[in-house]
């Protein structure tokens, strides 16, 4: 009996390391189908990167945010839209020279103001703003393709080209705003045809969008 017994146990840790080794390499057959370059899995990392960064946002990256008298800046046409919306408060700073208003957001606003990192790339340098006030969200509307990867460096990366679709917070569509923020507008009139470039490369479970892997 305890013979019996042992070899009961035996067989019942033979049993569970093949169980191991076989999700190990179940794990490993779904890494390396996710590695291919296919249109199902550059969908898949458009929509991750979408579903994290597909942030439309007005670049107000700082509060508060001060409009000298008589500025012909974006933000002195801007600032008392979103003040008239209840998004922003103003009050007049007296003191300062010249004369200033001063706009700080309203509990209404902050809910818009997302701690999302945001990256600005030049051809010189490249810009990293913790937050931003934020209007409206892109989702994915059509893959339309992707450049033949390349490998330097022991880096594998392409680029894909995709339209997407827009959801604009209800005030954020209106003429009064889109007048007044014509970046904006454009990217809602554009909706479905502008092409969206994306620098993704891969990893060990994938493929991943550049931006997502520097944060």
């Amino acid at each position: 009996m305890k013979a019996d017994r042992r070899a009961m146990r035996r067989l019942g840790g033979i049993q569970v390391l093949l169980a191991m080794l076989l999700a190990v390499f179940l794990a490993g057959c779904d890494n390396e189908e996710a590695r291919f370059p296919s249109r199902d899995n550059f969908t898949a990392a458009t929509n991750d990167y979408l579903a994290q960064r597909g942030h439309v946002c007005l670049a107000k990256y700082a509060w508060p945010i001060t409009v000298a008298a008589g500025s012909h800046e974006p933000d002195a046409q801007q600032m008392p839209v979103l003040e008239k919306l209840g998004l922003v408060s103003g009050k007049d700073v007296v003191a300062a020279q010249p004369p200033a208003r001063e706009y700080a957001l309203t509990e209404a606003g902050r809910k818009y103001y997302l701690q999302v990192p945001v990256v600005i790339r030049t051809t010189t340098q490249t810009i990293t703003h913790p937050a931003d006030f934020c209007v409206a969200t892109l989702s994915l509307d059509r893959l339309i393709g992707w450049d033949p990867p390349q490998t330097r460096d022991g880096r594998t990366a392409t680029s894909l080209l995709f339209t997407y679709r827009i959801a604009p917070e209800p005030w954020a569509s209106t003429p009064e705003v889109l007048q007044a923020f014509p970046l904006l507008a454009r990217a809602i009139q554009r909706e479905g045809t502008m092409q969206v470039r994306l620098g993704v490369h891969l990893t060990r479970h994938g493929w991943v969008a550049d931006e997502l892997d520097e944060h």
